[in-house]
């Protein structure tokens, strides 16, 4: 039988990376997604090539219910869910002291709330199955902290503290959870920024690269494997040395 891996936020960049990578692994694959794109059908296309099943849906992580729908889905589809990856993140960056209300409180809804939702919908299927593997996806900034992002830090060190609360409820069950704090990785959303902030970034990295998303998705599939099965409520950077 097919082991199934759900990842939200996996219709490009890391998300992406880490749904074909696990695919190749022998994962059915299970996505939300927030609406119908060329993104949506080159994923679905890529997986059906490596010759796994994908299952989507629309969801917005950030509401309940219809994460709760999304699950159900996914079992109706599956069966089951071996592992799962809370990847899907927003960005709106500006400075406190002009930040909006609503542009803290979505970005916390998305990242923080939306990681909460799908694991709490998740999670009653690995308590009955007595296994599973669970990896969210935080930041270094949810460590060190960036100015203009205090809303973004906020939800990723949140991440932090949720994942390493829910390792201690869950270890008994044979559920490891983890979290991984990437740095400066290029993807889509990286890619807009301009080349001087670029080169700043560079400085601060003693790899002087940036990291590729195929970076992030090779620890994640390490971290469901069962040669991770005696690690829980780590947070493992990858970021090239920029935060020591």
């Amino acid at each position: 039988m097919s082991k199934v891996a759900v990842i939200t936020g996996a219709t490009r960049g890391i998300g992406k990376a880490i749904a074909l990578n696990l695919a190749k692994q022998g994962y059915d694959i299970a996505i939300n997604y927030r609406s119908e794109n060329d993104d949506l059908e080159t994923i679905k296309k890529e997986i059906n090539e490596i010759g796994r099943r994908i299952f989507t849906y629309k969801c917005d992580v950030s509401d309940f219910e219809n994460s709760e729908n999304f699950v159900k889905g996914v079992i109706e589809e599956f069966g089951e869910i071996d592992v799962l990856v809370n990847n899907a993140g927003i960005t709106k960056d500006g400075l406190l002291m002009r930040m909006k209300k609503e542009d803290f409180e979505s970005v916390v809804d998305v990242n923080l709330v939306g990681t909460f939702n799908i694991t709490r919908n998740v999670i009653p299927y690995m308590i009955k199955a007595k296994k599973g593997k669970i990896v969210n996806i935080s930041s270094v900034v949810g460590i060190s902290g960036n100015a203009g992002q205090t809303n973004y830090s906020a939800s990723k060190a949140g991440i932090i503290g949720f994942t390493k609360s829910l390792a201690k409820e869950v270890a008994s069950r044979n559920i490891t959870v983890n979290a991984i704090a990437p740095g400066f990785i290029q993807t889509q959303m990286t890619d807009v920024l301009k080349d001087e902030v670029k080169e700043e970034i560079l400085k601060q990295i003693p790899l002087k690269r940036f990291g590729k998303a195929e970076d992030v998705a090779n620890v994640v599939k390490f971290l469901v494997s069962e040669e991770s099965s005696y690690i829980t409520g780590q947070v493992i950077n990858i970021d090239g040395g920029m935060l020591m």
